[in-house]
């Protein structure tokens, strides 16, 4: 006969240790004293039910035939015992799992952990710390929160619970962040109010904030697109022609209104391509509260705005944003790498599919960024289309 281990582990069946442990719960009793035929008598009593089983009995299901066979002699203080005893040994089994993960972090040698997230560094504190919590969220989601048969389907491997780290907190996991309400509108920061921005580069430095709130409050990555920072282009343009134009005006210089706007763009240029520098830069160093950078994918979609002007500047800034993964970041021996975020996803639609596009170039530009790169990945804006429309029918 068989029995199936808590591991899942399918064993022979040993009578040797039921006696065992009914004799320990009798020796724990002073009061009773029972003789070793009634203990051999209750074993083999178990042994027989247990062969009644159609199937191998688990360690828990013949626990609860001794408990019960105990019982059934009269022997009630020896059953409560061996209740009690059973109890204690099922909190230290759970209790060593955690003690021994969580000391094996401290030690800084536990490789599943050192494997398990590239986004993650096990020897930073805040990482350690992260990983702690997340070793007490598993026991308490394994003891008290998933239905035991749904835990024993992930132990066995039939399923994968996924997340069970943080699955004992209330939070979100993966968010659409909506940039433009709070761009647009104003938002909240640590109790203090953002307003809106006046500029392209502020617009961008208030982006990495939200990104950085977000990526601590929630579980999993966040998406953010590119068109929500297009309009604040034009914000720094009146800006820049304005500052132009009165700088030329205090040097008291003759100008045309056309020069004064292509000097005006020439600071609008760089402004795009420090703002997108922010965006890059801060998602890259950027160090959220469980010890990670931010699991960001940037959007770039043309058709997402309807405005010429708002389009022709968000061309723009995807032209940066491919033009600066393409150069790549320096490790810290100086050497041009690829970072993992922000993840980069372009839309192929009809005006950029084609050699006669208007933004072609842009496809162009985001092909040899995939061949250095690997990103950004692709979506066609038909296909996509196509599928929400029979999706609803």
């Amino acid at each position: 006969m068989k029995v199936i281990k808590r591991s899942g582990e399918e064993v022979n069946f040993d009578i040797a240790k039921i006696e065992n442990a009914i004799r320990k719960a009798s020796q724990a009793t002073p009061s009773v004293k029972m003789h070793e035929l009634e203990i051999q008598a209750i074993a083999h009593i178990v042994a027989e039910k247990c062969e009644d089983f159609t199937r191998s009995p688990s360690v828990e299901e013949i626990q609860d035939l001794v408990e019960n066979e105990i019982m059934r002699h009269g022997y009630f203080a020896v059953a409560h015992n061996y209740i009690t005893y059973r109890y204690e040994r099922a909190l230290v089994r759970k209790a060593n799992s955690t003690d021994s993960q969580i000391m094996s972090l401290l030690e800084r040698n536990n490789e599943e952990v050192k494997q398990e997230n590239s986004n993650k560094n096990p020897l930073v504190n805040s990482v350690q710390r992260d990983y702690m919590a997340g070793e007490v969220s598993k026991d308490i989601t394994k003891r008290f929160l998933l239905p035991a048969d749904i835990m024993e389907a992930h132990e066995k491997g039939i399923i994968h619970f996924h997340d069970s780290d943080y699955f004992a907190q209330h939070m979100h996991n993966c968010c659409l962040v909506n940039l433009e309400d709070m761009l647009q509108n104003g938002t909240v920061i640590s109790e203090t109010m953002i307003e809106k921005p006046h500029s392209f580069s502020t617009a961008c430095n208030v982006a990495t904030q939200i990104i950085a709130q977000v990526a601590s409050s929630q579980y999993g990555g966040q998406s953010i697109t590119l068109s929500h920072l297009a309009p604040f282009v034009q914000v720094s343009r009146e800006k820049a022609r304005r500052e132009v134009r009165e700088e030329l005006d205090a040097l008291g210089m003759e100008y045309s209104e056309e020069k004064a706007n292509e000097m005006a763009e020439m600071r609008v240029r760089r402004e795009i391509e420090k703002g997108v520098q922010t965006i890059q830069y801060q998602v890259i160093t950027l160090m959220t509260t469980n010890g990670q950078a931010p699991f960001v994918t940037v959007f770039m979609y043309l058709n997402e705005v309807s405005d010429p002007t708002t389009r022709h500047d968000l061309a723009l800034i995807i032209e940066e944003m491919l033009r600066q993964r393409m150069t790549g970041v320096k490790n810290e021996k100086g050497v041009y790498i690829t970072p993992a975020f922000p993840k980069l996803i372009y839309v192929l639609e009809e005006n950029n599919v084609r050699p006669d596009s208007p933004y072609y170039y842009l496809t162009e530009l985001a092909a040899k960024c995939t061949a250095k790169r690997m990103v950004p990945d692709y979506i066609s804006e038909k296909k996509m289309l196509e599928y929400k429309i029979n999706a609803n029918g």
